[in-house]
């Protein structure tokens, strides 16, 4: 029986923790299927056993077509990661509902397409482990970030499940949920952050940037850091089910047990900010 690991994670692109989660999966001698919507996106790898597929998660075709390839040339998938997401940074009533749909699509509704095609041939063989990358923001939501926050509770919740539906067939399901880590999650939302010239939220454009940028703040945990830290207890005997880590996930596990009213007025003080004057 081959006991080498077969690794399947999306959103691989350079400079962002899926690229790095596939550096440390190869580190320690696995065979890693990194996946990006663009395959230019992921040159650099530094492992000759890490091998870059075209995959688009919002595409039930291109998913079913890449998890086939993997399993007719590999013959099996250990461990799938679900890292692909998006950020969708503005206020709630000001995002149109095409970016809601493509942003759920992208960050919720693509866990489940993966999981389908993946979790089957893992039942035929009664071992795998999916690992499902969330946010705090799932936790602990905040102004400016809602569609996001929304899009990763949805996620944490259907992680919740399917590991309780899964756990009979000998399926693991991990969820961690970052804090602030390296990425180039906000690099990518900048060039489509714009707020309307009407908008009712102008006076709190600095707010909203900052925000945008919270991740890469100088307290920001190292992207290869939190890599090898969530690969270590993935390729452990008994995977956790839950692992937060990253700026402020400490923060984050104490809020949850504050009131929820306390809780939402801090967060506002402390995201809200005070609106420009004109």
């Amino acid at each position: 029986m081959n006991s080498t690991k077969v690794v399947l994670v999306t959103g691989c692109s350079k400079g962002g923790i899926g690229f790095h989660l596939c550096e440390r999966f190869a580190e320690q001698g696995c065979v890693v299927y990194a996946t990006s919507r663009r395959p230019e996106t992921m040159q650099g790898f530094a492992h000759p056993s890490i091998r870059t597929l075209s995959l688009d998660v919002t595409s039930d075709e291109s998913v079913q077509s890449a998890v086939q390839h993997i399993l007719e040339e590999s013959g099996k998938i250990d461990i799938v990661v679900n890292n692909a997401g998006a950020l969708a940074i503005g206020p709630l009533v000001e995002v149109s509902i095409d970016q809601v749909k493509k942003t759920f699509d992208t960050n919720t509704f693509s866990v489940l397409r993966v999981a389908k095609a993946v979790i089957p041939s893992m039942v035929a063989r009664k071992r795998g482990l999916v690992v499902n990358i969330g946010s705090v923001a799932g936790e602990i939501p905040a102004p400016w970030n809602g569609l996001y926050c929304a899009t990763k509770a949805a996620l944490h919740a259907l992680s919740n499940v399917l590991a309780m539906e899964c756990q009979p067939f000998g399926v693991d399901v991990m969820l961690v949920a970052p804090g602030g880590v390296r990425s180039n999650l906000a690099a990518n939302q900048a060039a489509t952050l714009e707020l309307s010239p009407d908008s009712l939220y102008k006076p709190y454009i600095n707010a909203i940037l900052a925000i945008m940028n919270a991740s890469r703040g100088k307290g920001s945990m190292d992207t290869a850091a939190f890599a090898r830290r969530v690969v270590q207890k993935a390729l452990s005997p008994k995977p956790p089910a839950y692992m937060t880590l990253g700026q402020e996930s400490t923060v984050v596990a104490v809020l949850l047990w504050l009131p929820r009213r306390f809780v939402r007025w801090l967060v506002m003080r402390m995201v809200m900010g005070k609106p420009q004057t004109p």
